[in-house]
């Protein structure tokens, strides 16, 4: 059966690895992830993870068969540069998409030594904490050019027939100087644009790639690197409609953020 895609709002930092009020602040988003795999109309073969924390000057895949860990953050617990997320590797599905990348006139590339970073294993614990769905990560290309990433996606569709699920992991505000009640309007303004523009498949690819000319966009992604990952998931899933599937306007002291399925 075919598998949905999803832009998926990732938080920040380890958040599932820790406790206390950091961790409370994530109690929505938490939600909304543990409650993706009971809506999916069969368990994924694996899963391909686009996430915001890895650009390449080409579209790059783990190729892995036991990817590591890599802890891309700063300034948190010491236990959390320990954590594991054990999800096996699977070379199979890398060869599959670097073959899907190159037969869409796009350049791909492998990466056999690279870790989970943590938009992938953040965004995959709450979901599959057993870690028994194999999953390969795909990097962002550099220029982020979303033309580039819609067609990546596009490139992408034919393994959501074959039990694959795509998840793109960014966020939908990705400012850091504006987290707290100064990241209220701005994040409210373009996730209001999203909510517009994204259920429809009808001019959709469009606003997406003009998504520069929406309400605080700027505010709302100073660099687009956490909003790419939505461009690769709306590609994937051309001609099908969204829905929002997580949203919250009191994110870490007043941010708007949202989540979105595709199909």
């Amino acid at each position: 059966m075919k598998q949905p895609t999803f832009f998926l709002s990732h938080g920040g930092g380890p958040w599932p690895f820790m406790d206390g009020d950091y961790r409370q602040a994530h109690a929505q988003l938490e939600a909304s992830l543990q409650a993706v795999p009971a809506t999916l109309p069969e368990r994924p073969k694996a899963i391909l993870m686009i996430s915001a924390h890895w650009e390449e000057d080409a579209f790059t895949v783990m190729t892995s068969p036991a990817p590591g860990m890599l802890y891309d953050y700063g300034g948190f617990p010491a236990h959390t540069y320990e954590v594991v997320y054990a999800a096996p590797g699977n070379p199979a599905l890398a060869e599959r998409v670097v073959a899907l990348i190159e037969a869409a006139g796009l350049p791909a590339a492998r990466d056999a030594q690279r870790g989970f970073d943590h938009g992938a294993f953040c965004t995959l614990v709450p979901m599959y904490r057993e870690a028994d769905v194999p999953v390969v990560q795909l990097s962002l290309k550099r220029g982020l050019d979303p033309a580039e990433h819609l067609a990546l996606g596009r490139a992408l569709n034919p393994l959501r027939d074959e039990g694959v699920l795509i998840l793109g992991s960014g966020f939908s505000f990705h400012n850091l100087r504006l987290y707290g009640a100064q990241g209220r309007e701005p994040s409210a303004q373009f996730d209001g644009w999203l909510q517009a523009v994204l259920p429809s498949p009808e001019g959709r690819e469009g606003h997406l790639q003009a998504w520069r000319v929406a309400p605080a966009a700027r505010l709302a992604h100073p660099r687009e690197e956490h909003l790419l990952p939505l461009m690769v998931a709306a590609g994937a899933a051309e001609g099908d409609t969204a829905t929002c599937n997580y949203h919250e306007t009191g994110f870490l002291g007043g941010v708007t953020a949202s989540s979105f399925r595709f199909g």
